[in-house]
């Protein structure tokens, strides 16, 4: 891909200055947003840019997006909701805790995690609370319906907020950190602190599965629209395990694709198109298609300019990116 021959996107790329370290990206319909280290989010549309201050004197450490608002959590233990228009405003506070996890749906429901303690809003305001085993290191909403997968030390768990219900706990032993529900809402996977991946088949048996051999911690994946390929950081090229069987990935070798001399550290799936988009410690992103393996470049190495966040819009007509050092960047695919 060094070559200058080799089919290239960087010419579409709209250069963005974030200014700071970019935690997370979420779009809001035409609107790029950029949560940042220094507790701003950037708002970018067609070339112009806005910085907001969403946590003053805090950073964002964690954001989700539901298309109309772009939710950030702070070390001041607030959650901001900041719009296209660039307003903002705190959306719920905890005091004296930082926000270590959050989610949305697409209903108008979110959640976060401060410390070991999980709350849950719906869409009509009502708040519920769960205290998980230990920190609530990563939160995901179901596909469809209002429940919660919960990752902790020794395993997740799985909760309906407005069930009285008692929450269902998947155990395996180690420290879990993110957490992810299949599109179908079949799995339930987890990324680890040791390098490697754990999974729930959830229909028929609550089977597990073990996805492993990392060189080092996966903190990205990203699942095809279908749900049928699961794409993971954590290695010198992106770890794609196939979720096409009921067994899901057992027994089968992962796909790797994008081999590079620099590890993966984002991963982000087209949302309707097996494409893969593939950022890199060194600042590198390519986009490969799966089909054929086919590779574009978007981003050469640039040093000191990992990538740390990546996004696509809905249509999938455009892909956001920003890295450590402050820069970032807004791909729009020629039709």
């Amino acid at each position: 891909m060094s070559t200058g021959t080799a089919p290239s996107l960087t010419q579409n790329v709209m250069p963005v200055t974030a200014g700071a370290h970019v935690t997370a990206i979420g779009w809001l319909k035409g609107t790029a947003a950029f949560g940042l280290g220094d507790g701003g989010v950037l708002l970018s549309k067609d070339g112009e840019s806005h910085r907001v201050e969403a946590h003053r004197d805090a950073g964002v450490l964690v954001a989700a997006s539901d298309g109309e608002r772009f939710l950030t959590g702070g070390d001041d233990g607030r959650i901001a909701v900041t719009g296209a228009d660039g307003s903002t405003k705190t959306l719920a506070e905890t005091k004296g805790a930082w926000i270590d996890s959050l989610a949305v749906n697409p209903g108008g429901a979110f959640a976060y995690g401060a410390g070991k303690r999980v709350v849950a809003r719906d869409d009509k305001g009502r708040e519920k609370t769960l205290e998980v085993p230990s920190a609530a290191r990563g939160l995901a909403f179901a596909p469809k319906g209002y429940r919660l997968a919960i990752s902790h030390y020794n395993g997740a768990t799985l909760w309906f907020p407005n069930v009285e219900a008692k929450p269902e706990v998947l155990e395996w032993k180690g420290s879990h950190l993110d957490v992810t529900w299949s599109p179908d809402a079949r799995f339930v996977v987890t990324s680890m602190q040791e390098n490697a991946l754990h999974g729930w088949r959830l229909i028929p048996d609550k089977g597990h599965m073990r996805m492993s051999g990392y060189p080092s911690k996966t903190r990205s994946f990203s699942w095809s629209s279908d749900g049928k390929w699961f794409a993971t950081s954590g290695a010198e090229a992106a770890i794609i395990w196939p979720f096409e069987s009921k067994e899901g990935p057992m027994g089968k070798a992962p796909r790797e694709c994008g081999v590079r001399p620099a590890k993966v550290s984002r991963v982000a799936f087209h949302p309707n198109t097996y494409v893969l988009a593939v950022g890199y410690e060194d600042g590198c992103i390519l986009l490969i298609r799966l089909n054929d393996a086919s590779e574009l470049l978007v981003r050469p190495a640039v040093k000191d300019s990992g990538i740390t966040a990546m996004a696509w819009d809905k249509a999938g007509r455009r892909l956001a990116f920003g890295c450590e050092d402050g820069q970032a960047g807004i791909l729009t695919l020629p039709t």
